[in-house]
């Protein structure tokens, strides 16, 4: 196994990197990556929440004033991240759409000038569909070793429904994919295109 990326994940709610790619941050952080999750910045208590939940993945924290895609592109050519993770373009919630369209309008111009990011994800969404059906994800990643950590930090966010919604969810999706590959838990992610080029790597 090469060294692991430094990583950046988007996304449009404090409590969406945790639910998405809660596992597959944390596995990479134990392994010595960078981790940095960026989403827009809410009210006191969603905030402080994030932080809480960021601690856990052992990631950092950048909250954004809003998500467009200057600020985006600002966070880009800052931390030149090799891999990039945010939210699929038909995703059913509204916010996570607009995030993502931020992402992509801003990759061009950063990844000319700095070759970074090399690699871009989508992440699943709410039972694994998105506005045109199921989702059909692309890789897999094994995250039984960080699953319980993935669940801690999620916890985090007491403000949401996560007893009684997001987290029977998060397990189920875990398990559907961990038992796709064989494993008990996994988080799944589909790469997009960076100018013409997709991904070949040992991590994310």
């Amino acid at each position: 196994m090469v060294k692991p990326p430094s990583m950046l994940t988007v996304m449009g709610h404090p409590d969406d990197a945790e639910l998405w790619a809660g596992g597959t941050l944390a596995r990479h952080a134990e392994a010595g990556a960078k981790v940095t999750i960026a989403v827009p910045s809410h009210d006191p208590v969603r905030d402080a929440e994030a932080a809480a939940g960021a601690s856990v993945l052992g990631a950092s924290l950048r909250l954004l004033p809003e998500l467009t895609t200057s600020t985006i592109a600002g966070l880009l050519a800052e931390l030149s991240p090799d891999v990039v993770i945010t939210h699929g373009p038909r995703d059913v919630h509204p916010d996570h759409r607009r995030a993502c369209r931020a992402v992509l309008d801003a990759l061009p111009m950063p990844v000319i000038t700095t070759g970074h990011p090399q690699r871009v994800y989508t992440c699943d969404s709410y039972n694994g569909l998105s506005l045109d059906g199921p989702n059909a994800p692309h890789t897999i990643i094994d995250i039984t070793t960080t699953f319980t950590t993935k669940m801690r930090a999620l916890t985090a966010h007491r403000s949401q429904p996560i007893d009684e919604h997001f987290g029977p969810m998060a397990e189920t999706l875990a398990r559907l994919h961990g038992g796709r590959i064989g494993t008990a838990y996994g988080e799944a992610f589909t790469p997009v295109p960076v100018l013409g080029r997709l991904p070949a790597s040992d991590f994310l």
